[in-house]
């Protein structure tokens, strides 16, 4: 087994979740790109290793516990332990409707990949982070998940009142805390991070900001030292600090 260290990024075929691989493998980590459709996982882990970064497809798909199982097991054979996951997967439905006109269809969908997922995918490697010794697990939020700023009228995000997604990322930032203080005693420390407007699929590239820019916040607190903090929101600040964010 190699000795460097891992990091498992779910939704990493494209968008941040690549942009994140990209950057730890060139911090030197082997990483595992966690995709739901296996070609163009390997697609994106092939076009990885031509900048000479190590990395490696992992069909797995976050809304399925058979086959958040399977990826398990398959990468437990292959490397033992894992240093960092980062739970990146997540999708928006439904359109910009009012909250009284959503669709609980919709609704379902996005709480399956952006609530449950990371909470299936989680309980999966926790075992493998623990061997890891000082394991960190990353859940990739957003500043429209931040109560905080729903209520602030002059904050920029106050208009996009997105009933399902919005109330997600609220849910997994609290998930966040959870495990964080679930795990604490094993040295495991989890945090949530906000990319902040990346232009993605998931936005119809509108966003303002690069998938560089929006992956250093995961890439941060993925390699946090043993003093970094835990059950923290945080978006990226000058360097190397963190910004804090209001939940």
């Amino acid at each position: 087994m190699s000795t460097k260290k891992t990091a498992l990024i779910t939704g990493a075929n494209k968008g941040i979740g690549r942009e994140i691989a990209r950057q730890l493998g060139q911090r030197g980590y082997s990483v595992w790109l966690g995709c739901r459709d296996a070609e163009r996982g390997a697609q994106a882990a092939a076009a990885l290793r031509t900048e000479g970064i190590d990395a490696q497809a992992l069909t797995l798909d976050v809304t399925s516990d058979a086959s958040v199982k399977a990826a398990a097991q398959l990468y437990g054979k292959a490397q033992g332990s894992l240093d960092a996951l980062v739970n990146n997967a997540g999708i928006a439905t439904g359109g910009y409707v009012a909250p009284t006109e959503a669709s609980l269809e919709d609704m379902r969908a996005v709480y399956d990949v952006n609530v449950f997922g990371p909470v299936r995918v989680t309980q999966a490697f926790v075992p493998l982070l623990r061997k890891a010794g000082q394991g960190r697990i990353v859940m990739m939020s957003s500043s429209l998940g931040s109560i905080g700023e729903q209520l602030d009228m002059t904050s920029g995000t106050y208009g996009v009142n997105l009933l399902g997604y919005n109330s997600s990322k609220s849910a997994l930032n609290m998930i966040t805390v959870s495990f964080a203080k679930d795990l604490a005693a094993h040295g495991i420390k989890v945090n949530a991070g906000n990319p902040g407007y990346v232009a993605t699929d998931l936005n119809g590239h509108q966003g303002y900001r690069s998938v560089e820019q929006g992956a250093a916040i995961a890439v941060h607190l993925a390699t946090l030292g043993p003093m970094g903090p835990t059950a923290g929101f945080f978006s990226d600040g000058a360097e190397p600090a963190l910004g804090r964010h209001a939940w």
